[in-house]
């Protein structure tokens, strides 16, 4: 409408051309045509007229009169032969008025073989190659200086040379004159203005149809989206008991496009209606709870960590608890904007459950002006079932089941209830997990009977659990929860602590006491242990590592490595045999193939830390370091007694960038003090802290431990993840324990998280600690931390250490 015209060459046209049986000869050729037969195809489709019989015979011929700058012409190949021609339109005064929509399949490929076309002979063909021409119905007949008007046109099968710019200002010289003077009068500065005058234009459409609408709200979609059930609550005042409510999960989308929700409980109070409400961006974790009797689950936010108090809600069947995790789950993490695979230095945890739970790390939780409190961290669900989990930071991580079978991480996430947007759809594999339930068979002595299931009255069930408190018996002994099943009969273990006679009794004193497996003259208490085992089957992001079955693993915190270099994974078997794991990559986490390390005795505890410090504990207690380890000589060398801290019996090892933290059976937590490149088995033990039940040490020392009891404001919880604060090289003990998600947990693993970034700069310490060694000064030069960063203490029994070296 602006009366401009484009052009362009149309090439390769002539020999494709449409030819009438009457005369084959006759096609008017354009100037420039080409020859290729199924390169293109211009078809048009003109509103009214036929034109003189002269007209019919051409090809396609587009012509613009400058005159009628608002109209188009194009006449469309057909036959002179007035009674095959095909025709494009119908005159007013034609009986029916309403036109008859007539398709030509015209197939490119086929123009050349047969010139001559029908409706009827292509009337049941459909091919991509072919197109389509009809009449739009009938129109006023044109007067003798009128044009067609143009209704359609396609140029989908022109072929574009990309060498050849588009020349849309140009015309072909054998077009009309009028077309020549149009596209001879257009110069760069014609152009220039008539582009600034369409903007002027379009601008002040823009300010006419938007100005006088200023104050309308903006059109952004806002829904509401709300899923309701009926749940029952754990209610916050005392008695506290399960009690009947309404859900109302209500998620809405924001002026910014982004989704977020707030969980609604309606509840009855004193005959009363009221509610408690819970933004989903604040929770910090959906945990299913270990209840045998109910389908339950558990909301944490900050606050109810630091009380130690979740929202515990229950659904009446598994599937309906398993519906409403997902969906809060997935809600949390739209909130949140997490979605996909966990990161490389994502920190892992598993709680008493066998539930995955993994938490990306922020900067500011290691160092940084102000430290992230680990109760605000946020953990995710990850399918499958295990008892512990250790990784690197180079996205290689492996678990270990209750039945101590291996598995992999395939890099998917998800599985399990969780389904949808918020589960990878690959690499998810069925896991199945197999774990014993045990019940406790006590006896007292009677002078007249001997030992008897008669007890006195301030005696523990005759039948009851480890700590005599409940009463367990071997029918009303239910799995863990109702997911497991029953898959053996009850029978007696001979494998507890203290050992066992060979019916399987252990004789004390009293309840509770120390059990041993031989009867004195002073035992008046026995006790048997039954076990029965159950099994889960479920799906996650696990493969299985066969065939040897394993207690602990370790595997080497990488730093920014070679992608194809192999990682460094230690592992303890079921039966107690050190061996290491060849081929593990980036690339092939699983690796291909075992090496065994010889032992004098079981371990059962392994950690491999930086620069291939390899340590372990026995199964008596006792600490070992592994010399000579390296990438060259992956099992090294030798063993090294290392002294127990105070005749303490240890049991678990975790060896970080330069610290080594040990924990013993009371649940003491020991550091390694004098530990150098010259040195690495270290002088000394200092405590640092008891009440942990298990502890991870990370690529940047830091420390995380399972505490085994906190107490908060409202309760107290067993097994709560626990953050040591202040720990710096010349503090590699820290400061104080900032307290997180619990209770329940049972492990962790902070062994990815190696974010160098985050960490404060550290003051060279080489004036401070003129002892550090030339070997140090060597690690320092490649870019390695100094080992010697923590200062160095030498006893004086230090060679009394080295002579009691046992290789």
């Amino acid at each position: 409408s602006a009366g401009c015209f484009f052009t362009d060459d149309i090439q390769n046209q002539t020999s494709a051309v449409i030819q009438g049986d009457a005369d084959p000869s006759s096609d008017t050729e354009l100037p420039g045509v080409p020859t290729s037969p199924a390169s293109t195809a211009l078809l048009g489709a003109a509103a009214a007229g036929n034109g003189p019989a002269s007209q019919a015979e051409t090809s396609a011929q587009l012509t613009v009169d400058p005159l009628h700058s608002e109209q188009g012409e194009a006449t469309a190949a057909s036959a002179s032969n007035e009674k095959d021609n095909l025709e494009m339109n119908k005159s007013p005064g034609n009986p029916n008025p309403s036109a008859e929509l007539q398709w030509i399949n015209i197939d490119l490929k086929e123009a050349q073989k047969h010139p001559v076309l029908s409706v009827s002979s292509f009337a049941d063909t459909s091919s991509l190659s072919s197109l389509g021409a009809f009449s739009v119905g009938a129109e006023d007949q044109y007067g003798a200086d009128e044009h067609p008007l143009w209704a359609w046109v396609s140029g989908g099968g022109c072929l574009v040379d990309l060498h050849s710019p588009l020349k849309w200002f140009t015309a072909p010289s054998g077009l009309s004159s009028s077309v020549q003077s149009l596209s001879l009068s257009i110069t760069p500065a014609q152009t220039a203005a008539w582009r600034k005058q369409i903007f002027q234009q379009l601008s002040e459409r823009t300010k006419r149809e938007l100005e006088n609408f200023r104050h309308y709200e903006q059109a952004i979609e806002q829904s509401v989206w709300v899923k309701t059930g009926a749940l029952q609550w754990w209610r916050n005042w005392k008695p506290h008991k399960w009690m009947d409510v309404r859900v109302a999960l209500e998620q809405f989308t924001g002026s910014d496009g982004m989704r977020d929700s707030i969980l609604f409980i309606y509840y009855m109070y004193h005959e009363e209606k009221k509610y408690i409400h819970v933004f989903l961006n604040e929770v910090t974790i959906i945990v299913e709870v270990l209840n045998e009797a109910k389908h339950s689950f558990a909301l944490y936010t900050p606050e109810r960590t630091k009380q130690r108090w979740p929202i515990r809600l229950a659904a009446a069947t598994e599937q309906e608890m398993h519906d409403w995790l997902s969906l809060l789950n997935m809600s949390c993490c739209e909130s949140r904007r997490i979605q996909g695979p966990p990161s490389h230095h994502a920190i892992w945890s598993v709680t008493c459950k066998g539930d995955i739970f993994v938490s990306e790390p922020s900067p500011e939780l290691e160092a940084g002006p102000q430290l992230m409190p680990c109760d605000q961290m946020f953990w995710r669900q990850v399918g499958g079932h295990l008892r512990l989990i250790e990784s690197n930071s180079r996205g290689v991580v492996w678990g270990i089941g209750y039945d101590h079978t291996a598995w992999v991480h395939t890099g998917g996430y998800g599985g399990g209830f969780i389904q949808g947007l918020a589960s990878s759809a690959d690499n998810i594999y069925t896991q199945s997990d197999v774990k014993c339930v045990y019940i406790y068979e006590n006896q007292r002595w009677n002078p007249v009977t001997g030992y008897s299931s008669r007890g006195l009255p301030t005696d523990r069930y005759m039948w009851s659990d480890a700590s005599g408190l409940q009463e367990c018996t071997k029918t009303n002994t239910k799995p863990p929860s109702p997911q497991w099943s029953w898959v053996s009969d009850w029978y007696i273990d001979f494998s507890p602590a203290g050992g066992t006679d060979r019916e399987g009794w252990q004789y004390a004193a009293d309840f509770p006491a120390s059990y041993h497996g031989h009867k004195t003259m002073k035992d008046f208490v026995r006790r048997r242990r039954w076990a029965r085992k159950c099994k889960i089957v479920t799906n996650g992001p696990w493969l299985e590592v066969p065939p040897v079955t394993l207690w602990d693993i370790s595997i080497i915190p990488s730093s920014d490595a070679d992608d194809e270099e192999a990682v460094a994974l230690w592992a303890i078997s079921d039966k107690g045999d050190v061996l290491c794991r060849l081929g593990v990559t980036q690339q092939n986490p699983a690796g291909t193939s075992w090496l065994h390390v010889g032992t004098d005795q079981p371990f059962i505890s392994i950690s491999i830390g930086a620069f291939y410090q390899v340590w372990a504990i026995a199964r008596d207690g006792s600490a070992f370091y592994r010399g000579s380890v390296s990438p060259n000589k992956p099992a090294g060398d030798c063993w090294y007694h290392i002294p127990s801290p105070q005749k303490q019996k240890l049991k678990q090892v975790s060896v970080g960038r330069t610290s080594v933290f040990v924990l013993d059976k009371n649940g003491n937590l020991w550091y390694r003090q004098g530990i150098t490149p010259s040195y690495p088995q270290g002088s000394t033990w200092d405590h640092v802290s008891n009440n942990i039940r298990k502890m991870s040490v990370g690529p940047l020392d830091q420390v995380w431990v399972i505490a085994d009891k906190v107490q908060g404001s409202h309760s107290l919880s067993c097994g709560t993840v626990c953050h040591r604060t202040g720990v710096q090289p010349l503090e590699p003990k820290g400061l104080s324990w900032d307290y997180g998600i619990g209770g329940g947990w049972e492990h962790i693993t902070v062994r990815g998280n190696a974010t160098e970034a985050s960490r404060a700069a550290v003051p060279d310490t080489a004036e401070e600690n003129p002892a550090a060694s030339k070997e140090g000064e060597d690690e320092k030069s490649k870019g390695k931390t100094e080992h010697s960063k923590t200062p160095l203490m030498v006893s004086e029994n230090q060679e009394l250490d080295r002579n009691s070296v046992n290789c």
